[in-house]
């Protein structure tokens, strides 16, 4: 029997979707699930939901739900842990990460990836992802660790640098790249082939055919026909300059470059669509709906679920039984991408079995994919860097060296804009020197 413990389990939805996924796998059927969260309204709503759901598939589970004070009893004896915890959350912690900058004219999107809300993230999450991994080295040392957190290669970075805990970082944007770029420019997206490396966020479709022929060239043409333009911007003028397709949004992708988020040059906000402050309205909304949903599931009315695409319960069945599996994952580059620096998070596919989680080789990433990538490592590394040495330097490194705040703020700003995030987070940050 499989023992899986959920760290932030109080985000319902996810929860749902990972776990409801679980309860349909035969060698997961009877596991032993843990649920942790900070949060005691929204913890025991999804241990509700969660055992309506094991009820009417007819699954055999056993679910506790703990207080984030009892993770140890929870984690204890863990094969398998998933970590969706947001530090701070919505108030107060994403709106001092938009609304602080905006005073210095630096706009966002989405902030939780790079940039300075992605740094102010992780220097949040990654302390107490480290607390979590002390104990998981001392209660369930054999356990793998699914990230899910962003900001993905930040957090999935510092785990593997500073612990010895089993860890692979997980994002959707890998595993639906490919067929959504067909999808949105109306192409075929079936019996696709496609290869993806760079870094979470930022990974580069190297390749991609259908039945044998390249499609690029098509993906290429139509990318910038009128009817298509509109719908992917950003990413499309990338693939222009640049030559490759990004895996991730282009509300995304828009904050983790210099050119379309500038405030001397606001026509380019409307010319490539940029929703600023797209992140915020989303929060909005997601408690908005949470809240219309609670009551609904404490009725505890027969929920169903239908196996998703999700990567957790793939991953636990492969390792279970050893039937391999492939996925994109984040994992420090051990001379994976030549081009990339080493020990770097990147994302690549890995084959999943018995023996956990095996990275592949890409080599090298075309030269200007990897340098643009590289500005976005350097500032990843320092914000990492920063979490685990605590030397306010290295905030103001990191934040320095982001590509987006760059293009906008003086040294001055940026390292007054930092320390003004830093005393306004107070407690959900440790003293930095």
């Amino acid at each position: 029997m499989a023992k899986i413990c959920f760290l932030g389990a109080g985000s319902t939805v996810f929860a749902k979707a990972v776990l409801g996924d679980c309860l349909h796998v035969d060698c997961l059927k009877d596991a032993h699930i843990a649920l942790v969260d900070i949060d005691p309204d929204r913890l025991h709503v999804s241990e509700v939901m969660l055992k309506n759901i094991n009820r009417t598939l007819g699954a055999h589970a056993t679910v506790d739900a703990y207080p984030a004070t009892d993770a140890r009893e929870a984690l204890a004896g863990a094969n398998y842990i998933v970590n969706a915890i947001q530090v701070g959350g919505y108030e107060p912690s994403t709106v001092i990460d938009f609304e602080i900058p905006k005073k210095y004219g630096l706009r966002q999107t989405i902030a939780d990836t790079l940039g300075i809300g992605g740094i102010f993230r992780a220097l949040r999450t990654i302390p107490v992802m480290l607390d979590y991994c002390r104990i998981i080295e001392d209660v369930a040392q054999d356990a793998w660790l699914l990230n899910y957190t962003n900001p993905m290669g930040m957090l999935t970075g510092a785990i593997l640098k500073a612990t010895g805990v089993k860890t692979v970082g997980l994002c959707h944007s890998v595993q639906g790249c490919a067929g959504h770029l067909c999808w949105e420019l109306g192409l075929p997206n079936d019996n696709l082939k496609w290869k993806i490396a760079g870094i979470n966020h930022q990974g580069w479709l190297l390749e991609i055919s259908r039945n044998g022929e390249n499609l690029y060239p098509e993906i290429k043409r139509r990318a910038q026909l009128d009817e298509y333009v509109h719908k992917d911007t950003v990413r499309f003028e990338l693939m222009k300059r640049f030559g490759y397709y990004v895996t991730e949004s282009s509300e995304h992708s828009s904050e983790y470059v210099p050119w379309f988020i500038k405030s001397r040059a606001p026509e380019l906000v409307e010319r490539f669509h940029i929703p600023l402050d797209e992140y915020p309205r989303r929060c909005i909304d997601q408690i908005k709906g949470w809240n219309g949903m609670r009551d609904y599931l404490l009725s505890d009315q027969p929920l169903e679920h239908e196996r998703g695409g999700e990567y957790a319960s793939y991953i636990f069945e492969a390792m279970e039984t050893g039937a391999p599996f492939t996925l994109g994952g984040n994992v420090l580059n051990k001379n994976l991408i030549t081009n990339l620096p080493f020990d770097a998070c990147v994302e690549v596919m890995c084959v999943v079995d018995r023996n956990g989680v095996t990275p592949t080789h890409v080599g090298d990433l075309p030269p200007q994919c990897a340098a643009l990538t590289r500005t976005n490592v350097n500032v990843q590394e320092l914000a990492i860097e920063a979490a685990l040495t605590r030397k306010r330097e290295h905030i103001y490194h990191a934040a320095l060296l982001d590509p987006h705040t760059a293009s906008e703020l003086t040294i001055d700003e940026t390292v007054a804009m930092c320390d003004e995030l830093i005393e306004a987070h107070g407690d959900y940050l440790p003293e930095y020197k």
